[in-house]
């Protein structure tokens, strides 16, 4: 059997960003469950390919290890380079790299201080992680207004079609109530969300990541 991407990661997390580029490309891949926060045989997996223990992490087809979410879309963007999920035009690639860039560096950041915001401060009570946790949040929906504007659907923000930039926008949006905040602040922007989550390719891939409430 040929060798094939193992991609760790668990539900509701950022492997959804990478399991969504695979339906994308129409490529297999071995999904194992795993997250630093679930003790078990996943998460002991993880970490000898990880020490970080960060999800999502893709063992690729040669038994190396690629980590980080904006770089494993670039990885498999250049892989495939047909697929569609980096424009072939060089001015319009250069502006999705940026934004996956900015996504990682500023709103991606940002969750992780508002999820974890004792590792931010020492010896912090309860009332700081708190102080932490939201002006965070306001920082972080601060920063996906000023994405909105700098980086506009054409139609959609890879393109022509849903591509890198749209899946890393559409799941890390979906965090610490940037949607609802979005919704209100640029409706324009939170119509395009919609249209990535509505492609037929990525809607089954939330729906599993985040069922719909009964």
């Amino acid at each position: 059997m040929a060798a094939t991407y193992t991609l760790y990661g668990a539900g509701g997390s950022g492997a959804a960003i990478v399991e969504a580029a695979f339906a994308l490309l129409g490529v297999a891949f071995r999904g194992v469950d795993a997250a630093s926060w679930e003790p078990g045989p996943g998460r002991d997996e993880l970490a000898r390919a990880n020490p970080l223990t960060q999800i999502p992490t893709l063992v690729l087809p040669d038994g190396s290890v690629l980590t980080e979410s904006a770089a494993i879309l670039v990885h498999l963007g250049l892989a495939h380079p047909d697929s569609g999920l980096l424009p072939a035009d060089p001015a319009r690639r250069a502006q999705v790299l940026r934004g996956l860039v900015y996504v990682a560096a500023n709103c991606y950041a940002a969750i992780g201080v508002i999820d974890y915001p004792e590792r931010w401060c020492r010896d912090a009570d309860a009332a700081t992680c708190a102080r932490i946790r939201e002006g965070t949040k306001t920082r972080l929906h601060h920063l996906w207004d000023v994405f909105a504007d700098t980086f506009p659907a054409q139609p959609f923000l890879t393109g022509e079609r849903p591509g890198a930039l749209d899946l890393m926008a559409v799941v890390v949006s979906k965090w610490s109530g940037a949607r609802a905040h979005l919704a209100t602040s640029r409706p324009a922007f939170s119509a395009v969300l919609a249209r990535i989550e509505a492609d037929p390719r990525v809607a089954p891939v939330l729906a599993r990541h985040w069922p719909p409430s009964s």
